[in-house]
């Protein structure tokens, strides 16, 4: 129907009235589908235009009025949120954090509670250092934490400043004793020949000052990890590890009861594997070198001080080789066969022993056949160890550490000791066993063989602690008659008698000869027997000067020729003087005239002019005279 209103359904469901007219087009449509739509777009465009302005006046300088101090909150329209600024997010986050962790520590202190013991051991902390739980912002406090973190961070000079200041500053701090520590912690952290020794000089000086601290160990345990550092190799200079050793058996010795006793007997063991291994390898070379009583020597010592030794199986089985080697060298010799099969007997019952060692003590070890080869070589029945040697050999032997590729590196790159197979079990020696030489080595050799080849010659050892009267009965009759009882006056050198003289109380010198042994082996077999018997105090013999027999045959002190030495002949004098004047005469030049009066002295023209005297001219003038 033209020119009617006709209802028509908007985008919104809503209905919105057209009209129409004939002959005229529609009206332009809108840009919001309706009016509910456009009333919701104003709203939102206001807000956001409210929120920009409430921004701008945040950040604006803020006026003296408080009123302007207070912004109004900002309009929004229903569901628009405002944007937050990044300072919010990151406040609104560390309160959330702090509040989550504020939750925990309570809930934490909730569930623990202290027992009567703790609370009895805190008052009694308390009671005895007030600053307990309250040094948290003390000064010393501060000192000594920022040393520890300068001592962290490779700053030595700065925390050694900030102790020293802690030292001089508080001297009752309760970090005095820490701080001590800490400075021989820094020398030593710094490494270095000077800086170690400045350190090992701080730990020994801790030590005095505070011999019963816990923390008195842990100095001495330093010292020796700086001789440990420094120790080198097995063929090259062994102070440093003869000191490590000695450190670390004064640590186990002083503090037996310290945490670190395990770590102290490890590195002892590894200082004691250097050691065994120079002693073996010197050993070795006398070997080479035919030398076997240091050979024997060198491995005995071995044994005997380090037990523990990787390689003790290589060192018995060196000790028997060089016994050994004795043997054969016995039966090179042309001896009779009694001797010879004696001392054959002896070095073959000792290289049995070595061998035999290997066999029982040592039958995890890794050569243990070459030691049952060589036993069965010598046609000795193989020994069989017990359940209780075979358990420790083997526990001995998988305690130590096996070669990695580290390790190689390590040892390869690094001027180090190698100490990776040492010994990981077991307790080290603290105290070295008497040392064997190889003098003692060869005088055994020697009354080995004297014993051997004179079985009934006296032994030389017995003979020199027994009385020579008592000794042998051959030397008994030689003797002299028994000379009588000791005088009670002590003997002088008068009272010897003289020659010739027959005395009750005496006898004079009597020289016999003792008889030679016809086959002369026997020693002093063909020495005199000089026996001097002094005379009876009562009647002392006296005899002329001249008599050479005046001492009883002794020969007179002083010498032979007794005449006079001629005096001392006198220098001669010394002869006068040329240019001295005798007394009582002057010299010319100042001797008086004869007629009394004073000459005046000549006038030198060469020196001076006066308006008497002219200088001298043309030739005179060169005329010295």
């Amino acid at each position: 129907m033209k020119g009617s209103l006709a209802p028509t359904r908007g985008a919104d469901g809503v209905h919105a009235m057209k009209s129409f007219r004939p002959g005229f087009p529609s009206h332009r449509s809108s840009f919001f589908p309706s009016i509910r739509a456009a009333l919701l777009a104003g709203v939102a465009i206001a807000g956001l235009l409210t929120g920009s302005a409430a921004l701008s006046a945040q950040t604006a300088p803020q006026t003296d009025a408080p009123a302007a101090q207070q912004s109004l909150p900002a309009v929004s329209a229903p569901g628009v949120q405002l944007p937050a600024t990044k300072a919010e997010k990151k406040k609104a986050q560390q309160d959330a954090k702090a509040a989550k962790k504020a939750d925990k520590v309570s809930a934490k202190e909730e569930k623990i509670v202290q027992s009567k013991d703790t609370r009895v051991q805190a008052r009694k902390l308390k009671k005895d250092n007030p600053l307990a739980g309250k040094d948290a912002k003390l000064p010393d406090k501060a000192l000594y934490d920022k040393a520890l973190d300068a001592t962290k961070h490779g700053h030595f000079d700065i925390a050694r400043l900030d102790l020293q200041t802690l030292l001089n500053t508080y001297p009752d701090s309760q970090y005095m004793m820490r701080a001590k520590l800490a400075v021989a912690d820094s020398w030593y952290r710094e490494g270095g020949t000077a800086a170690l020794t400045q350190a090992e000089s701080e730990y020994k000086d801790f030590e005095t000052f505070f011999p019963n601290a816990p923390e008195a160990a842990e100095a001495q345990m330093r010292v020796g990890d700086i001789y440990f550092r420094e120790m080198d190799k097995p063929d090259r200079d062994y102070a440093k590890a003869t000191h490590a050793e000695e450190e670390y058996r004064l640590m186990l010795q002083q503090y037996p009861d310290s945490v670190l006793v395990p770590d102290a007997k490890q590195r002892l063991r590894e200082v004691q594997e250097v050691l065994a291994t120079r002693e073996s390898s010197i050993a070795a070379f006398y070997a080479t070198h035919a030398n076997w009583a240091a050979t024997i020597a060198r491995y005995q010592t071995v044994v005997d001080t380090y037990p523990q030794y990787s390689h003790m199986d290589d060192a018995l089985i060196g000790l028997g080789d060089a016994y050994e080697a004795e043997a054969k060298y016995v039966r090179t010799l042309k001896l009779p066969e009694g001797p010879k099969a004696h001392l054959e007997k002896i070095y073959d019952d000792q290289a049995v022993a070595a061998y035999t060692k290997v066999v029982t003590e040592h039958a995890a070890a890794p050569h243990v056949e070459d030691a049952r080869d060589r036993l069965d070589a010598m046609g000795v029945p193989m020994p069989k160890p017990t359940a209780e040697q075979l358990a420790a050999s083997e526990a001995l032997e998988n305690s130590r550490a096996q070669y990695r590729i580290t390790d190689r590196a390590r040892l390869f790159i690094m001027h180090q000791p190698d100490v990776v197979t040492a010994a990981r079990m077991g307790d080290p020696t603290l105290a070295d066993p008497k040392q064997t030489i190889a003098p003692d080595v060869a005088r055994k050799t020697q009354t080995d063989f004297a014993d051997a080849l004179n079985p009934n010659a006296p032994h030389p050892a017995n003979s020199a602690s027994t009385p020579a009267a008592e000794t042998s009965d051959a030397a008994a009759a030689t003797a002299a008659p028994a000379a009588p009882a000791t005088p009670a006056a002590p003997l002088a050198f008068q009272d010897l008698p003289a020659a010739g003289t027959n005395s009750a109380g005496g006898s004079a010198v009597t020289t016999e000869a003792a008889p030679a042994s016809s086959t002369g082996s026997a020693p002093g077999a063909s020495m005199g027997v000089e026996i001097v018997s002094p005379s009876s105090p009562a009647q002392p013999a006296a005899a002329p000067a001249a008599d050479p027999n005046a001492n009883g045959g002794l020969k007179a002190v002083g010498p032979t020729n007794n005449t006079p030495l001629p005096p001392i002949e006198k220098p001669a004098s010394a002869p006068d003087q040329v240019n001295d004047v005798a007394n009582g005469q002057a010299p010319a030049g100042q001797a008086a005239p004869a007629n009394g009066k004073k000459v005046k002295p000549e006038f030198d023209k060469g020196d001076e002019s006066s308006s008497k005297h002219k200088k001298k001219k043309g030739i005179a003038k060169i005329n010295p005279f």
